[in-house]
């Protein structure tokens, strides 16, 4: 392992396992989920929103921190160089390093929960974290079973979103639920492409990711289907009168949509040259997320 590692720059492994673009995926369901509140009810509370944003960010690092602890333990990450775990060879640090975030994030959501008189919203991140845990965590494991993406969605999407609706309303929106849809499908985009360069580690770890399931070239087909979904939802909700049509402004988002589809198309079987579609999912997923939520702020 050691003398992998000599042949990769130390800055850039451990940039790779801090993963800082990630942490969008973090803000944008607040970020969405406060937009509509204000769209409906022309109510910003700055204070709720900025602290949401922190524990969010630290919920999401207990998620990545277990992440590589949890698969350091099946040795599916063995000739993964930017786990946080082969980096510091120290298993028990990064497991309690996560757990810390935890605790401060949790704190953090209490916290909204104590100026509201109203515990909904640590309700609801806290099931946000559970679905977290079975994705990953021992005996579960469910995302070795390819179920990652459907967890992503949903603590992503719906749960997240309505979160950060309530945390400014204390009230339920059918809006939320709607434009929940949109972050789900875009998040879980992300985990869905990183996949696509581990399908031998997956095999030999026993895990059945949807590119596992489906083979890279069927996997790419799913990748512009569910894409397109994002735009499609949109330009619907937005012809129902759900969403405001400002909200078209996603639409700028559409060259990285298309690169990343055509990346995929063209790469999907080379493992060296597709692994870094998940950062252009990444940058889908930002720009789509900050001009949608946008619109609804205009």
């Amino acid at each position: 392992m050691t003398t992998k590692l000599i042949s990769y720059p130390n800055k850039k492994l451990w940039m790779a396992a801090i993963k800082p673009p990630m942490y969008s995926v973090a803000i944008m369901p607040i970020w969405v989920g406060t937009a509509v509140a204000f769209a409906e009810n022309k109510i910003f509370h700055g204070t709720v929103f900025l602290t949401f944003v922190v524990a969010a960010i630290l919920i999401l690092a207990w998620e990545n921190l277990s992440n590589d602890v949890f698969d350091s333990e099946t040795g599916i990450d063995k000739n993964k160089h930017h786990s946080l775990v082969n980096l510091t060879d120290n298993k028990l640090l990064i497991f309690w390093l996560g757990n810390f975030c935890l605790c401060l994030g949790l704190l953090a959501i209490l916290a909204i929960s104590w100026w509201q008189q109203d515990l909904t919203v640590i309700g609801i991140i806290l099931l946000c974290c559970g679905l977290g845990y079975l994705y990953q965590g021992p005996p579960f494991r469910l995302g070795y079973q390819g179920l990652g993406e459907i967890l992503c969605f949903f603590a992503f999407g719906p749960l997240a979103v309505f979160a950060a609706y309530y945390s400014q309303t204390a009230s339920w929106s059918w809006y939320s639920l709607a434009a929940s849809t949109v972050v789900g499908i875009a998040t879980s985009l992300i985990l869905f492409c990183s996949h696509f360069h581990q399908v031998k580690d997956d095999i030999a770890a026993g895990k059945r990711s949807p590119i596992v399931r489906f083979g890279t070239k069927g996997g790419a087909k799913v990748l512009t289907l569910a894409t397109g979904s994002i735009y499609t939802l949109t330009l619907l909700f937005v012809g129902l009168g759900i969403f405001p049509v400002w909200t078209l402004l996603s639409y700028v988002s559409l060259p990285y949509a298309f690169k990343l589809c055509h990346h995929v198309w063209q790469h999907h079987h080379q493992p060296d040259k597709v692994s870094n579609c998940k950062f252009i999912a990444v940058s889908v997923h930002f720009w789509c997320c900050l001009l949608f939520g946008l619109g609804f702020m205009l």
